[in-house]
């Protein structure tokens, strides 16, 4: 039997590129790996499920699930997570100098439901006490006016919500019309330099390992789906997908520990590796069901007790079942 052809949407990450380029091949798939922005991603599979397989917002994923809209299967890869202290932005002239500050402020936020949002949310709330309904949301545009919502939500009640479709975040919180911004994206006001932004957690990097310390969480931003109707017809392709991320995982880290030549362009890179890995473990960055089990039980209890899910979902339901162990000889 020859190869199925699958189109894959996903980042061009150090740890998917063996996938990219060709050097690992999953078992019995020819892939055509389509390298895109992970927000045009997102719309495009959120909204016309384009792909065969498609990285795709964990939070996004989450709430679909909970309305009963189930066109996707995922598979436990988890290629895009990070610590979000370093997401928040500030108007200097705000007096914004810690969480607590928030209270009664203007923030804004790309799209309320995003995955990123939802992890700092829970953040404010569980360990500053700072609730949601405590906070005013602007909702936009980070660079360009008009965005759009790409999950469908009833607004939770006790928020406040503005969406504003003809101005930008970016240019709303220089000019002081919000008080704060989080986003994933650093908007263009601070990468330029602009006096009047900064970040509510200025050495974010010892806030971030603080919280792992504490926590043991890395959170989660972004799963692997395979479309269901794919999915149905070709079940052994989940695990075949799955297999050749965790080869592509495993060879990009032995490549990020290879001393012999400076693979990134940055001097002291490995000493950057060996204190992630002292501090979190030699295997940071887990695939596979049970070892995120807490960390998206984590997510999946925030997104409920923000109103942005209704009823609890049997999370490992949701997960190609031959994902959730591997054949040992």
């Amino acid at each position: 039997m020859s190869d199925i052809h699958l189109t894959l949407a996903c980042e061009d990450y150090d740890r998917t590129r063996p996938l990219k380029d060709g050097t690992i091949k999953p078992e019995g798939i020819e892939l055509n790996y389509v390298a895109l922005e992970v927000e045009e991603i997102f719309w495009r599979m959120c909204r016309y499920e384009e792909f065969d397989a498609a990285e795709l917002s964990m939070g996004a994923f989450l709430v679909a699930a909970a309305q009963g809209r189930r066109p996707f299967v995922a598979i436990p890869v988890f290629p895009s997570r990070t610590f979000r202290h370093r997401c928040i932005f500030v108007n200097t002239a705000a007096g914004l100098q810690k969480v607590e500050d928030l209270r009664g402020k203007r923030m804004g936020v790309p799209e309320y439901t995003m995955t990123a949002a939802v992890w700092l949310r829970g953040m404010f709330q569980h360990d500053y006490g700072v609730k949601p309904e405590d906070i005013h949301w602007i909702q936009a545009g980070e660079e360009q006016p008009g965005r759009k919502d790409r999950v469908d939500f009833d607004l939770p009640k006790g928020i406040r919500l503005d969406v504003v479709q003809d101005k930008t975040l970016n240019e709303m919180l220089e000019s002081g019309a919000i008080d704060a911004l989080m986003s994933p994206r650093m908007p263009s006001a601070f990468v330029a330099g602009s006096p009047r932004v900064g970040r509510l957690f200025p050495d974010y990097k010892r806030a971030e390992m603080e919280y792992f310390q504490r926590t043991k969480i890395f959170p989660i931003m972004h799963v692997i789906v395979i479309r269901k109707d794919l999915y149905d017809a070709n079940p052994w392709v989940a695990q075949s997908l799955y297999k050749a991320f965790c080869e592509a995982k495993d060879l990009c880290f032995e490549r990020l520990y290879d001393t012999n030549v400076l693979h990134v362009s940055l001097p002291w890179f490995s000493a950057a590796y060996e204190e992630t890995r002292d501090a979190m473990g030699m295997d940071y960055w887990p695939y596979g069901f049970a070892p995120n089990h807490d960390v998206l039980e984590t997510l999946h209890g925030y997104l409920f007790e923000q109103g942005l899910i209704k009823t609890k979902l049997e999370l490992e339901s949701l997960f190609a079942p031959e994902t959730r162990e591997a054949f040992k000889i």
